[in-house]
């Protein structure tokens, strides 16, 4: 490593791996180790801000002089926020709450410098809009991803077109990391770009 600070993804998400990855950072992967905070009825742009926060801290304080990016994703359907399900019983409940109605993807983002005290915190969300499917087709879905790890127990990344009639806003956002924010944020206030393709 050089002098320059580098880039930790503090995370132990592939799909945010991916993301960084397509857009041409250069990063390692640490994860933050924590247990999140799963009180959902706390607003959910406090819920997935804090999370982000303590993540970031945590990586943060193991590697002040790098910089630290963490996020945390969830589902508002109405005044109801979806974390990520427990069991297959609940991922199911998830998708058909779902299924043909509206709802709305937040993610918070913390990044961080230990070094150089620096903190910059965003929340990007974005409407999402399911298709009416059949119990048929839900299960179907389900079939062919893992619901498990992935709020709101589905993946736009992974066979979205089946379930979604369209997304306003940010799809990369929707799977886990809004990207043009975030390399907006890492160019304006930490100097740090993609490598030329």
């Amino acid at each position: 490593m050089t002098d320059a600070p580098f880039l930790i993804l503090a995370s132990g998400s592939p799909r945010r791996r991916d993301l960084l990855t397509e857009a041409g950072y250069r990063f390692q992967v640490e994860n933050p180790g924590i247990e999140e905070n799963e009180d959902t009825s706390l607003p959910i742009r406090q819920l997935t801000a804090e999370n982000a926060r303590d993540k970031a801290a945590a990586v943060s304080a193991r590697f002040p002089e790098a910089i630290v990016i963490a996020a945390d994703t969830l589902v508002l359907l109405g005044d109801s926020v979806l974390s990520k399900p427990a069991d297959r019983e609940e991922a199911t409940r998830m998708l058909a709450s779902l299924n043909g109605r509206s709802h709305e993807v937040f993610t918070a983002v913390a990044l961080r410098h230990g070094h150089a005290g620096k903190a910059v915190d965003l929340t990007v969300t974005t409407s999402v809009h399911f298709k009416q499917l059949s119990p048929a087709e839900q299960a179907d879905y389900h079939a062919r991803i893992d619901p498990m790890d992935k709020a709101g127990a589905y993946a736009a990344q992974d066979h979205g077109a089946l379930i979604i009639d369209r997304i306003e806003g940010s799809m990369s956002n929707v799977i886990g990391l809004p990207m043009d924010e975030v390399a907006a944020a890492l160019h304006e206030h930490f100097g740090i770009t993609p490598e030329p393709r």
